[in-house]
């Protein structure tokens, strides 16, 4: 269902403290949200939101999505501060860079932990006070590589994957209840996801791909991401054309998207 605006809404986003959460967390915040911002790196936290139109308004909310047992009271200081959230933007996230037989089982569950398990155990602790106030929306950012499957990147895609297919379940389940699921396909974007990318052995790649490095700007994937939201769009697919031809490729005729996929250069 299409919004008329953001204004006054209270939004709180993961990985709010760099690239795609920072941008999104700038462009909520001209539209007159009121943001809660999250991120493990609290001085980061507190340059974003020095950055923020009204300033003054918004909320830092340190957090390691992963640590489970700090959700419900990171929560009920979101709630005890704002009095409710509108919004749930899961954007935190890890991506991947090394090859299936490289990868070890520890790098895969770290994956897992952050990717899939985090967006949706803390998706679980908001939804009771969603639903009890008959509104709210939930967007998990996914990757295209979720929707295709790439070299170099199988437990990403894998994890991406998986929470484009439990967004779709909870949005089944709960619609008639008020709540909004979105996802988010990002493809290629300017941000530093390939530098705290994973090797197979779980350190950080350290370096920046070329893709990425040429790709589309955070902010410009933010006004993208928002407007789409805005529209009520469920399903938003935001790259360049060869991401989106691939994903096009990935329902009409799958066969030829895996040719294209083998052949491509993606690291």
């Amino acid at each position: 269902m299409p919004k008329e605006n953001f204004n006054g809404q209270v939004i709180w986003i993961t990985g709010a403290s760099s690239g795609i959460g920072e941008a999104l967390a700038k462009q909520f915040a001209k539209l007159g949200a009121q943001v809660v911002l999250s991120a493990r790196r609290e001085e980061e936290l507190k340059r974003v939101a020095r950055q923020l139109e009204n300033s003054e308004q918004h909320m830092i909310l340190p957090l390691d999505v992963t640590d489970y047992a700090s959700l419900a009271t990171a929560y009920g200081e979101v709630i005890q501060k704002k009095g409710r959230l509108d919004c749930l933007i899961n954007n935190a996230g890890v991506s991947q860079r090394a090859l299936i037989c490289d990868t070890l089982d520890h790098t895969d569950r770290q994956i897992m932990e952050i990717d899939y398990f985090a967006p949706v155990a803390l998706t679980r602790v908001v939804l009771p006070s969603m639903l009890k106030q008959g509104s709210g929306h939930v967007v998990f950012i996914s990757s295209v590589a979720g929707l295709l499957g790439t070299q170099y990147r199988a437990s990403y895609a894998a994890a991406k994957g998986a929470i484009h297919l439990w967004a779709n379940s909870l949005r089944a389940e709960l619609a008639d209840q008020g709540l909004q699921v979105s996802v988010i396909f990002p493809g290629f974007v300017k941000t530093n996801v390939s530098v705290a990318a994973l090797k197979g052995n779980g350190d950080q790649l350290g370096t920046m791909d070329d893709a990425q490095a040429n790709a589309m700007s955070s902010n410009e994937f933010a006004e993208q991401a928002v407007q789409a939201l805005l529209a009520g769009r469920e399903y938003i697919v935001i790259g360049g054309l060869k991401e989106k031809v691939g994903v096009w490729l990935s329902r009409l005729y799958p066969p030829l998207m895996y040719r294209m996929i083998r052949k491509s250069k993606v690291r």
